[in-house]
């Protein structure tokens, strides 16, 4: 038991009506190593671990999720399934029962920190590798493309890593990422309570891959992408060639067609956008759809139906296998739970879960940042390289790595 100065309030899911702790009093209580997952309407904060999950998406995920929440809905009351899944369908999951958690109503709002979470020591200078390196990166998107014109495969995306070799205070970056876009998809989850690494997975994603309240299922894909700019008119332009771009909706087609035909199967009612709409983050716009329906049978649990979409054209390609095995072949390292989904499900199937992309995985020395950029015919690899640079940058700006952000499109180590 922990506390009374950071006690922690077990509460309802607030998908059963609960009545919710104030916002502000559960930020507060947030300490190193609890667990948090953020939403524009809901937030859950967590601390320690009852039972653990690790069985791969392969080994019945879905059905062994559903089995150990009924049975601690018998034993605990109700307590939610938090955690991540890997982008590979053979990888264990990191998922966990927590021994203790407080559901809050309403945007996550925080008092913010100090842009920088590094000791004044590292700012100026971290040591930082990029796997691949950003030329090879470039040559992985001419290769691809060799492959889309081949034949036999539409999309494939291609991404990136940086390995930062500074400390990283977590519950600061957390408080940044919440400020900086309290709408997002905002993670921290502490890996190592739960068989996984001593790491902290930590990001603010801007994409829903579904969630679920009762019958309602909703999905919100996001495909076809351009870096943001700080001249309002030039970042307004870039805006309209999106939506106007042949090439950007084509991507995002693929991807909305691709949730689509996964869903239908469960869905009675599904409603498919005809166009995309535009989303803007604080580094990117972004090809949006809002895909919703009403369930058949309101029991389908929000993890089933998450993994039934898992993974999308918009971080793995399409067709999914033979793109999956060209990223295999060329991007030159393990995703992890880069690209796989992360968020909470109950014991009665409600949830939220989120693309793990804009992320890190933060250990204690280092802390290594993701990104990475769909390709289709017609894609260049200066673009797809700039695209990735931006995205790295909604991490890396909330860690006060300025120098790391100008680094990232340099050839080579930075």
């Amino acid at each position: 038991m922990i506390g009374e100065t950071h006690a922690l309030t077990a509460v309802e899911s607030p998908n059963h009506g609960a009545r919710s702790p104030a916002t502000p009093a559960l930020l507060s209580s947030y300490l190193a190593h609890d667990s948090l997952f953020s939403s524009a309407t809901h937030q859950l904060h967590a601390r320690g671990v009852l039972e653990t999950l690790v069985h791969s998406i392969d080994a019945d995920l879905a059905g062994e999720s559903e089995r150990l929440l009924a049975r601690v809905a018998a034993d605990s009351g109700r307590l939610p399934l938090m955690g991540a899944v890997p982008f590979s369908a053979s990888e264990a999951s990191c998922l966990w029962v927590p021994s203790q958690a407080a559901f809050a109503a309403g945007r996550a709002r925080h008092r913010g920190a100090a842009l920088s979470s590094l000791p004044s020591d590292q700012k100026s200078a971290p040591r930082v590798e990029s796997v691949p390196a950003p030329a090879q990166f470039k040559r992985n998107v001419e290769r691809s493309l060799d492959r889309i014109h081949d034949g036999g495969i539409s999309k494939v995306v291609m991404s990136r890593s940086l390995r930062i070799a500074a400390r990283v205070d977590v519950p600061q970056l957390l408080a940044q990422l919440l400020t900086r876009a309290p709408g997002a998809y905002t993670f921290a989850m502490d890996l190592a309570g739960a068989a996984g690494p001593k790491a902290c997975l930590i990001g603010s994603s801007p994409e829903l891959l579904l969630s679920k309240r009762g019958a309602r299922v909703v999905s919100n894909p996001l495909a076809g992408s351009i870096p943001r700019v700080a001249d309002a008119e030039e970042d307004q332009r870039r805006a309209r060639g999106l939506l106007e771009s042949a090439k950007d909706r084509y991507e995002h087609a693929l991807v909305v067609d691709a949730v689509a035909a996964a869903l239908r199967p469960y869905c009675r009612d599904l409603r498919v956008p005809k166009t995309p709409s535009l989303v803007a983050t604080p580094t990117m716009w972004h090809l949006s759809s809002v895909v919703d329906g009403e369930l058949i049978d309101p029991n389908t649990s929000s993890l089933r139906l998450a993994l039934a979409l898992h993974p999308t054209p918009a971080v793995c390609g399409y067709p999914t296998e033979p793109a999956r095995g060209v990223i295999h072949e060329l991007e030159g390292y393990d995703r992890g739970l880069f690209t796989g989904l992360v968020g909470w499900c109950d014991a009665e199937g409600d949830g939220e879960w989120a693309v793990t992309i804009r992320c890190a995985m933060v250990e204690e020395d280092s802390a290594t940042v993701f990104a990475g950029a769909g390709i289709v015919a017609g894609s260049e690899p200066d673009a797809e390289l700039a695209e990735t640079t931006a995205k790295l940058g909604t991490m890396l700006n909330a860690m006060g790595l300025t120098q790391a952000v100008e680094a990232t499109g340099a050839e080579g180590t930075a």
